[in-house]
């Protein structure tokens, strides 16, 4: 490990060459540096969204078995069939509202996560883009 450290302080003071008609290789790798961190940042965005989905569903999940325990036993108190029917028929409303509303809440969650990275890449394509043209402008050769 210590050689690849050695190796690397001894080729990170040199400077590459400019010659008339290259692109500036220091603006080059200062660019490319930049697209990296803000892909790692958007990976850690979308990996921070995927564990906060996560995580609600398992409350989600947790929430539901404890609905369906109070339901079993609101069931099995009620004794005429009529009463059970209309308490069942309650119920699956109650449920299917609730299922609903939580499937929209993990939606949310997910599109939010997934614009706010999205938004970062097309941020930097957009700085990238720019900085191309800068390039291209400074090793365009002269016309005399």
């Amino acid at each position: 490990m210590a050689k690849m450290a050695e190796f690397t302080r001894m080729f990170s003071d040199m400077k590459m060459p400019s010659m008339p008609g290259m692109p500036d290789m220091g603006m080059f790798l200062t660019a490319h540096r930049k697209n990296l961190e803000v892909l790692t940042a958007a990976n850690k965005v979308a990996l921070e969204g995927a564990q906060t989905v996560a995580r609600r569903h398992m409350e989600i999940m947790q929430q539901t078995m404890s609905e369906i325990s109070e339901t079993m036993r609101d069931l099995t108190s009620t004794e005429s069939p009529q009463a059970k029917a209309a308490k069942q028929t309650e119920l699956m409303k109650a449920s299917y509202e609730r299922a609903v509303g939580n499937m929209k809440e993990l939606a949310d969650l997910i599109q939010r996560s997934n614009g706010e990275a999205l938004d970062m890449l097309h941020h930097r394509f957009a700085e990238a883009m720019d900085e191309v043209k800068l390039l291209a402008a400074k090793t365009t050769p002269q016309q005399p």
